[in-house]
């Protein structure tokens, strides 16, 4: 069996924009990119606010994906971590509300 690496070189348009938004501290908080947590790769991760975004594309559609995405919520949320996901058309058309999500979830 192969163990999972984060794919680090392709980033899809939605993943690269958000992360300009993430990286650097920008929000105020630490953000990861491709965290493994539990054997799962995540989108992003902020450990300080226990958060962890997922960008859902067209493959997250599927009946088969769609229950994948569900049990994977549930393994992290086991572990007292919160799941928040966002469409991909959500990140490139509504930047501004997908940030305003993100900061409402890390504020103290």
């Amino acid at each position: 069996m192969q163990a999972m690496q984060p794919l680090m070189a392709s980033m899809p348009p939605a993943e690269a924009l958000l992360w300009q938004e993430l990286r650097d501290n920008k929000l105020g908080m630490h953000f990861r990119r491709q965290q493994i947590i539990a054997g799962f790769i995540v989108d992003f991760y902020c450990h300080s606010a226990a958060l962890v975004i997922e960008l859902d594309g067209g493959v997250h559609r599927s009946r088969e994906q769609s229950g994948a995405d569900l049990c994977r919520a549930k393994v992290l949320r086991e572990m007292e971590l919160n799941v928040v996901r966002f469409k991909n058309h959500e990140v490139m058309k509504e930047l501004p509300w997908v940030l305003d999500q993100i900061r409402a979830l890390i504020r103290p």
